[in-house]
C-alpha cells in the first residue's frame, strides 16, 4: 500500500474495571480475543490501513504489552512506548505526554476498540478541512453506547460524554487526527481528558468531522468482548 497514514497514538493505559477480577492481572490491550490479545488485532488492522507508526501509550501493567508487541517488526510497525509516571495523566495528559514522539499530525485511537473501516478518506478529509483536528462519528442513536456527538450537515456542533441531550445522535467512533497545537493550553503532567482538548477545539471552530457508517467493536464489557470475539472469528475467516 503507497498510502502511509501518520502516526498513530494508542491509548492503551487504561484498567479494565468492568471486566472483574481479571483486570487485576492483564491489561486489556492484552485480552485474549479469537485466539490472540487484542493489541494483535488491532495492530494488524492497523498495518492493513497504511500505518506504520505506533505509540503505544500505557500505563497499567504496560510492560505486559511491551514485551508481547516489542518493536512491532512482525506487523511491518514501528512502536514506542510512552508510559503514565507516578500519576495517572488521563487520555488528555497522556497523550501530551506522548506528543515527543509523533510528528505535528498525528492520529488517536483508543486501545480497546477495533475501528474496521478504510482510514485514508479519514485523513484525506482531514488535510482538506485544515483545521486543528477531526473527530470521526457514527449514527448510533443510541445503540452500542450512549450518544454524544451533535453533528449536523458536516459539522459538529456540540460534543458532551457526561451530559448527553436528546438531539445528540452520533457518537464519537474513536479515531481522531490532531494537531499538536491542540494541547498548547493543557499542563504538562497534570491529568486532563481527551474530551476537554475536543470541547475547546469545537468551542472555537476548529474541530472537523468524518462520518463513517461502520459500527465499533471494543472490548470495554462481558458483552461487547463477546460481540467482538464473534466478529473478528468471522473476519479471519472472511
Amino acid at each position: 500500500m503507497s498510502f502511509e497514514f501518520p502516526p498513530v497514538i494508542i491509548l492503551a493505559g487504561g484498567i479494565a474495571t468492568r471486566l472483574g477480577a481479571i483486570s487485576e492481572l492483564i491489561p486489556k490491550a492484552m485480552m485474549r480475543v479469537a485466539e490472540a490479545p487484542f493489541i494483535d488485532h488491532q495492530l494488524r488492522l492497523l498495518a492493513e490501513q497504511g500505518v506504520t507508526q505506533v505509540v503505544l501509550s500505557v500505563a497499567h501493567l504496560g510492560q505486559q504489552i511491551e514485551d508481547f508487541v516489542g518493536t512491532g517488526s512482525r506487523y511491518g510497525i514501528s512502536v514506542v512506548y510512552a508510559y503514565d509516571g507516578p500519576v495517572r495523566l488521563g487520555t488528555g495528559g497522556a497523550i501530551k505526554a506522548a506528543l515527543s514522539t509523533v510528528p505535528d499530525q498525528f492520529a488517536v485511537l483508543y486501545g480497546d476498540t477495533y475501528l474496521d473501516i478504510e482510514y485514508k478518506p479519514v485523513f484525506d478529509a482531514y488535510i482538506k478541512s485544515r483545521q486543528a483536528a477531526l473527530m470521526t462519528v457514527l449514527k448510533n442513536e443510541n445503540s452500542w453506547d450512549r450518544s454524544n456527538v451533535l453533528f449536523e450537515n458536516g459539522i459538529i456542533k456540540l460534543y458532551d460524554k457526561r451530559n448527553p441531550t436528546a438531539d445528540m445522535h452520533h457518537i464519537d467512533y474513536g479515531l481522531s487526527i490532531m494537531n499538536k497545537s491542540c494541547f498548547d493550553d493543557f499542563p504538562e503532567n497534570q491529568p486532563f481528558d481527551l474530551s476537554e482538548v475536543f470541547e475547546r477545539r469545537i468551542q472555537s471552530g476548529q474541530m472537523a468531522g468524518f462520518e463513517v457508517h461502520k459500527r465499533f467493536f471494543e472490548i470495554g464489557t462481558p458483552t461487547a468482548l463477546a460481540e467482538t470475539e464473534q466478529y473478528l472469528q468471522n473476519r479471519k475467516v472472511n
